[in-house]
């Protein structure tokens, strides 16, 4: 057994025979960064006692959130917080007493959020073939609908795109939209960073070795200044995503430039629900705050469409592409396009930076650069390891161990504050790993003690929201 490889874990064997009975709490929200707090005030036309309440209520709804979606994931048709609380979009009519003892408000709709993403991915997979008079589309799961937004004279030709996706009319509802999406490049210059001879962006995320930013900024092999380094990675259209890897010196902060003197502290990157406040830092508007319309938009640019994104009201100019999108401590995405300017208002869109972490194998730098929490205590083994939204370690070191007695086998898990990070113990069975004890709080630190006899373990981290680095503790009989 012990030079047996080992199998890989699958999605079904991370959720099966879970027993989860957790109520969410009310842990109030992390106090706000004062210039954030200012500036959700200004661009959302809030009082300071309504902003505090808005930000309490956001996070006790996105306590709720995780909690759901991890129990009921299959039958939601979505989320989104309507101002005051959550509001979750159900298929089963049994869910409505767990949504409600959740604190949120339950509708109930006819396709599942699983459904509509299916759908969604199908009208994606024959972009190509929209017309130029459809500048976007989206799950909205308020509506229980995929929107498709079109020039009030060509709605015929909408609803022909729709047709050929082979996506039900009902599914389906179409919007009139002037709106004229386009990348936020500026190549006149700024003090973000540049690509090349002068092209000028904005810095996502920072993540080990670099930065995230924009796809549409520069290809890959391109080169960057203040900071140098080049295009690693680099998607669009069809993504809007690219990996910087910086040169040595750089140093890498896990922070948004607020552009009022400070910066705000970068947590993890847990998606907010639809309706949450959201805002945003680049290098031509600096701070602006909005609210997250849609998740899974798709949006056509000239140089072709981009899906995957997330729709927001918050404002944003030529120079801001590539640059940070937070709800509260949360990282959300980086800039890539949208209608309207800073003067008028718009709509601006979001590269989701979980799938660019997950695309390139990145960790997101979190809380200002600092390491991880400290080590379980009176632990035997300690592991450290890394990462991302979706997929799982395996410790020790993507091995197993044996344990040649009975008694009880220990793990303690430090993950990064913001993130939900599940830890669980299996056990070789002689054809495969068996799940024998688990961690599924909602939350980023776990703890599991399981009384067990004789045989090979393994131990497994799996981030289902939020990346980032963690710290293993371990003892065993």
């Amino acid at each position: 057994m012990a030079g047996k490889a080992l199998t890989t874990l699958t999605a079904a064997l991370l959720v099966s025979g879970v027993a989860l009975a957790i109520t969410p709490s009310a842990a109030a929200a992390p106090t706000p960064d004062p210039d954030m707090f200012s500036a959700l005030q200004r661009d959302l036309s809030l009082t300071a006692e309504a902003a505090g309440v808005r930000l309490d209520n956001e996070s006790r709804a996105a306590t709720a959130d995780r909690s759901l979606r991890k129990r009921h994931g299959d039958r939601l048709g979505g989320s989104w917080f309507d101002g005051d609380k959550l509001v979750v979009a159900v298929t089963d009519t049994t869910l409505i007493g767990a949504v409600r003892d959740a604190g949120a408000e339950a509708k109930v709709v006819t396709r599942s959020e699983r459904e509509l993403d299916r759908l969604k991915a199908a009208m994606d997979s024959r972009k190509g073939e929209a017309p130029r008079t459809i500048p976007g589309w989206f799950v909205d799961v308020t509506s229980n609908t995929i929107t498709v937004q079109s020039r009030a004279h060509a709605t015929d030709a909408a609803r022909e795109f729709v047709a050929a996706s082979g996506v039900p009319a009902d599914a389906v509802r179409i919007v009139h939209s002037d709106e004229i999406p386009r990348p936020l490049i500026d190549v006149v210059g700024g003090n973000a960073y540049y690509i090349g001879s002068g092209t000028r962006c904005s810095v996502g995320f920072t993540v080990n070795g670099g930065f995230v930013t924009a796809g549409h900024c520069g290809r890959t092999g391109a080169t960057t200044s203040q900071p140098s380094g080049s295009f690693a990675g680099s998607s669009f259209p069809g993504n809007d995503y690219a990996h910087v890897r910086v040169a040595a010196g750089n140093n890498l902060i896990g922070a948004v430039n607020n552009y009022a003197g400070g910066r705000v502290a970068v947590a993890g990157s847990q998606d907010a629900p639809v309706g949450s406040s959201i805002c945003r830092s680049g290098s031509t508007t600096g701070w602006r705050c909005g609210t997250i319309q849609a998740r899974n938009a798709s949006v056509t640019y000239p140089q072709g469409t981009v899906s995957g994104l997330i729709r927001t009201n918050a404002c944003a100019e030529p120079g801001d592409s590539g640059g940070s999108a937070i709800s509260g401590s949360q990282a959300q995405g980086v800039t890539s396009g949208g209608s309207g300017n800073c003067s008028s208002g718009g709509t601006t869109f979001f590269q989701p930076v979980n799938e660019i972490l997950q695309t390139y194998g990145l960790t997101l730098i979190t809380d200002g650069g600092n390491p991880p929490g400290e080590p379980c205590t009176g632990s035997q083994n300690t592991y450290n390891g890394s990462v991302a939204q979706g997929a799982t370690s395996v410790q020790p070191n993507g091995s197993n161990y044996q344990s040649t007695a009975a008694g009880t086998h220990s793990g303690c898990l430090d993950g990064p504050d913001g993130a939900d990070f599940d830890l669980y113990l299996q056990k070789w069975n002689g054809s495969s790993w068996a799940e024998v004890a688990s961690g599924t709080s909602p939350g980023p630190d776990e703890t599991v003690d399981y009384n067990g006899t004789a045989g090979y373990y393994r131990w497994v981290v799996h981030a289902y929201s939020g990346s980032g680095n963690y710290t293993l503790g371990t003892r065993k009989p």
